[in-house]
């Protein structure tokens, strides 16, 4: 069964894009089928994040039926499938955000996942992606304007009677005027799945246009990435030891035998 996942956190600059990105690489190396779908119409950045700029075949094309859905899906080397959206701004005459639904209803049981990286805010396209997808995951960052959007947008889900999976909580810099994850559950009601912190390692791997999973798999965010994508698939998350740790550990073995 296809699960259609609407990634939204309400404020723009909370890391959605980011999250679309490594969540399709991380559930790719469990085994899942993944599409990831630029559902920003306006200011689309999935196709920056993976190195496809000016795709040929874009989800405005489809969307104005200039394209056919399958040829606008391109495969990533990380392993998934995305969708990207035009940058022109000649491409948004005549686009319809309401048939976001129809895409995603099209891509069911071709998929285990479809993705979809939503626009700020809580307009036309962002609901339109709500209305796309079954279950939403929310992110944010630890500071009261996010929150305070984020609650806006967990409203307007429940609305819409979709699923809330829980929050992901991005850009922790563990400062004294941030915002607990205690008291970002509170004030949401849901829990925190995934908590990312601020990693220099994020802006690396974007400008080398390939999520942070693969770029550096033992960078502190590319391991809550994947912790993240462990709990969505029922999978336990064990933790690797640097392999410092591995060689100590092997030489008490041999110590001890």
């Amino acid at each position: 069964m296809t699960r259609t996942i609407a990634i939204i956190g309400g404020k723009g600059g909370v890391g959605k894009t980011t999250l679309t990105s490594n969540l399709a690489s991380a559930l790719a190396q469990l085994g899942q089928d993944v599409i990831a779908i630029d559902a920003n119409l306006t200011t689309p950045n999935l196709g920056i994040h993976l190195g496809l700029h000016f795709a040929p075949h874009t989800i405005h094309h489809v969307l104005k039926g200039e394209s056919k859905l399958n040829d606008s899906i391109y495969p990533h080397q990380a392993g998934f499938k995305f969708i990207p959206a035009s940058m022109s701004v000649e491409d948004l005459e005549g686009v319809d955000a309401g048939r976001l639904q129809e895409i995603t209803f099209n891509l069911i049981g071709k998929s285990d996942f479809v993705i979809l990286d939503s626009a700020a805010g809580l307009g036309r396209e962002a609901i339109s992606a709500l209305n796309a997808s079954d279950e939403v995951l929310i992110i944010t960052n630890p500071d009261l304007p996010s929150v305070a959007d984020a609650l806006k947008t967990a409203k307007l889900a429940e609305r819409l009677n979709k699923k809330i999976v829980g929050v992901v909580l991005n850009k922790i810099g563990k400062k004294r005027y941030e915002l607990t994850r205690n008291e970002v559950e509170e004030m949401l009601s849901y829990p925190v799945l995934a908590e990312i912190p601020e990693d220099r390692t994020l802006a690396k791997a974007l400008f080398a246009k390939t999520p942070v999973v693969n770029f550096d798999p033992q960078s502190p965010a590319a391991k809550q990435f994947r912790k993240l994508a462990h709990n969505l698939v029922g999978v336990p998350f064990i933790e690797e030891k640097p392999l410092a740790f591995k060689l100590v550990d092997r030489l008490v073995e041999w110590i001890n035998t």
